[in-house]
């Protein structure tokens, strides 16, 4: 059950990079439709900035999971040799 959980994590965290690594490809496909709608147009840098930001937070949740995932078998084996 315990692997199953850390696997299923994993795969969790690589879902979370590619997702915020296609907010970054998508953000150039989206924003000159933004763009043209006028209500939004004067405030394009915010909300480019919003995506970049949710792009990042996404990158860095995924490689943080990742990170603990492949952090934790180290920590378990030297619990059960101490």
């Amino acid at each position: 059950m315990i692997k199953n959980r850390q696997l299923n994590q994993l795969i969790w965290g690589v879902m979370l990079v590619l997702a915020g690594i296609g907010v970054f490809f998508r953000v150039h496909q989206v924003m000159p439709r933004i763009e043209k709608i006028e209500y939004f147009s004067s405030i394009t840098f915010f909300i480019r900035f919003s995506f970049y930001l949710m792009g990042i937070i996404l990158i860095g949740g995924g490689v943080k999971k990742i990170y603990a995932y492949l952090r934790k078998p180290e920590a378990e084996t030297t619990k059960s040799v101490n």
